[in-house]
C-alpha cells in the first residue's frame, strides 16, 4: 500500500488522480485532516484515514500496513513548526513499518537560503537520511501555477511587471504534471535512495515572463526591476500579511541568486513526455 499525506491538498491529489488506474484504488490510503473534505474532493474506492501532522499518534495509526509513505511537505511557515510535523511523520513512517518514505523537497535546498521554505526543506532531507528508511527525494521547483500571482492583477493594465528578481531565472513545472511524475515513479522501481531535480528547462527570467506575456494577451508588457523595499511597501499599501511578503520577497532574492534554475531532463523522463512550457501555460489563462 502506499499513503499520501497531504490527500486533498494540491499535489496530493493531483498524485493520487494520477496513481488512481495505474493500481488498485484501495491499496491508495488518502491520509487527512479532514475526512468531510475528503469525501468530496477524492476518487471513490480509495482508503481514508486520518492522520494529524501534529499527533504523532494518529500518523502511526494511519501508516499500518504500508510499505511506502509519501511525505508531501506540509504548508506550514515557521520553521520549528514545520519541521516537527515533517519529523513526526517520519518517524511515524518507521515505526508502523514502513519500508520507503518519498519526500518532496525544493530544488537546491539550503539551510542559508534567503527563500523562507528552504531550510526545513534542507534539514528534512538530513532527517530522512539519518532514519536508516529507503528514500526518494523529489526536489521540486516552483509551480507554474503560481505565475499568475507573481504576474499580479493589475499587470497587464498597466503594461508593467514589478519584481525584486532581478534577472534570476526560473525553472518552472506545472503542479499537476509533477504529481504525475510522483505517480509514475512510485509504479516503477529503481529509485530507492534517489534525489531528484523536478525542474524541467528552459529557464526563464521576468524578461521572458513579460515577453510572453504580452505575446500570449496581445498586451505590451514591459518588466521594471525593482528593489525588495519597493516590492514591500507596494503590497502592505494592499494590506498583505506581513509572513507573505517575507515569503515573496526571499523567493525573489533567491530567483535572483540563481536557486530556481536547475533545468534537468528527470522530470521528462518521469513525466515520459515533455512538460508544459511556460507559454503553453500563458496562453491558457492569457490566452487572446
Amino acid at each position: 500500500m502506499i499513503a499520501i499525506t497531504g490527500a486533498t491538498g494540491h499535489l496530493g491529489l493531483a498524485t493520487i488522480q494520477a496513481l488512481v488506474g495505474k493500481i488498485a484504488p484501495a491499496e491508495i490510503v488518502a491520509v487527512v485532516r479532514d475526512p468531510q473534505k475528503a469525501a468530496s474532493t477524492l476518487p471513490q474506492g480509495l482508503t481514508v484515514r486520518t492522520g494529524d501532522y501534529n499527533e504523532p499518534a494518529t500518523l502511526l495509526a494511519a501508516f499500518q500496513g504500508v510499505e511506502t509513505v509519501v511525505l508531501i511537505s506540509t504548508s506550514e511557515l515557521e520553521y520549528d513548526l514545520r519541521m516537527r510535523q515533517h519529523q513526526n511523520m517520519i518517524d511515524a513512517a518507521k515505526q508502523a513499518g514502513a519500508r520507503h518514505v518519498v519526500y518532496t523537497s525544493v530544488v537546491n535546498p539550503s539551510p542559508d537560503s534567503p527563500f523562507g521554505a528552504s531550510p526545513s526543506h534542507f534539514a528534512t532531507e538530513e532527517y530522512l537520511r539519518a532514519s536508516g528508511l529507503a528514500y526518494t527525494v523529489l526536489r521540486n521547483t516552483l509551480y507554474l501555477d503560481i505565475v499568475p500571482m507573481l504576474v499580479g492583477e493589475g499587470t497587464l493594465a498597466s503594461g508593467k511587471l514589478y519584481s525584486s528578481a532581478g534577472d534570476g531565472q526560473v525553472s518552472y513545472g506545472l503542479r499537476a504534471e509533477m504529481g504525475e511524475a510522483l505517480a509514475n515513479m512510485l509504479t516503477s522501481k529503481g529509485h530507492e535512495n534517489q534525489v531528484y531535480d523536478i525542474a524541467p528547462g528552459p529557464a526563464y527570467s521576468f524578461q521572458d515572463l513579460a515577453a510572453t506575456l504580452s505575446e500570449v494577451s496581445g498586451q505590451p508588457v514591459e518588466y521594471v526591476a525593482a528593489s525588495g523595499e519597493d516590492i514591500a511597501a507596494s503590497m502592505r499599501q494592499h494590506q498583505v500579511p506581513e509572513p507573505f511578503i517575507n515569503l515573496l520577497l526571499g523567493m525573489n532574492q533567491a530567483m535572483k541568486n540563481g536557486e530556481f534554475a536547475t533545468p534537468s531532463t528527470t522530470f521528462e523522463q518521469l513525466l515520459g513526455r515533455k512538460p508544459t512550457d511556460l507559454k503553453t501555460y500563458l496562453a491558457s489563462v492569457y490566452g487572446k
